[in-house]
């Protein structure tokens, strides 16, 4: 079976500015995907069907090269062995603990108070789970993946996105700006605030977390946890752009 499409590949975790990224990385010429599809990558099946869910509400640009698909959630899983994921170009992002855990906690809590990553506990172990496949990733997978810490996305734009397109490899660079699409704020697929939709990035992207309350010792397990993590990603990277 032959893949016409080479694949791009973010691993990270919830409220890590992956949307805003997702959608920066969509909006090239040459990129086609911008959104979470929940979904492992196994197999050649699943390839294939990467692309026909793509193309159920958006259309394959006619120029288009690669594929993008963003996975931060341990249920999905990429089997590197495939010989079409050989060439596949990978990224790892971590964001901050606090305002990560504070971010899914507000965000869930908005939906529903009963939802676990609406409460302080459950958000840390999602936090602290993911960083450790993440770990394990990094470990198995060296040198075959790039970070890059994503709080960049909002303070260091142009130079993350200057540095996202050579590793890449295309000759196109990646806007600061971008388009919105059929799934652009639907839930499920990322972000669902309005801020999504301004197409370009604001300030406003910095919640405010300040009425969010965490318990000390959930903070400093977790930040031992991301300063372990971090160090591991950093050193078995291919390269990286991480702040010293």
């Amino acid at each position: 079976m032959t893949h016409p499409y080479s694949r791009i590949f973010l691993l990270s975790h919830m409220r890590a500015y992956s949307s805003l990224l997702g959608h920066i990385i969509g909006s090239h010429p040459r990129i086609n995907g911008y959104y979470e599809m929940h979904q492992s990558y196994l197999s050649d099946a699943d390839l294939a069907q990467q692309i026909a869910d793509y193309s159920q509400h958006d259309s394959l640009k006619p120029d288009s090269h690669y594929q993008f698909d963003k996975l931060l959630h341990n249920d999905y899983r990429l089997n590197l062995s495939l010989p079409a994921l050989q060439n596949a170009i990978i990224f790892i992002a971590l964001r901050q603990p606090e305002p990560t855990i504070k971010s899914i906690i507000k965000l869930f809590q908005q939906k529903s108070s009963d939802d676990l990553y609406a409460q302080p506990t459950g958000a840390t172990d999602y936090y602290l789970e993911r960083l450790q496949t993440l770990t394990d990733f990094a470990q198995q997978h060296p040198q075959r993946y790039y970070y890059f810490d994503t709080e960049k996305v909002c303070t260091d734009t142009d130079r993350l996105l200057s540095q996202l397109q050579q590793w890449i490899g295309m000759a196109e660079p990646l806007s600061p700006e971008y388009g919105s699409f059929a799934k652009t704020g639907v839930a499920g697929a990322g972000d669902t605030s309005p801020l999504i939709h301004t197409g370009k990035i604001l300030p406003d992207f910095q919640e405010a977390l300040d009425d969010v309350a965490l318990d000390a010792t959930l903070l400093q397990q977790a930040t031992q946890a991301y300063q372990s993590c971090r160090q591991q990603l950093i050193h078995n990277a291919k390269g990286s752009l991480a702040s010293t």
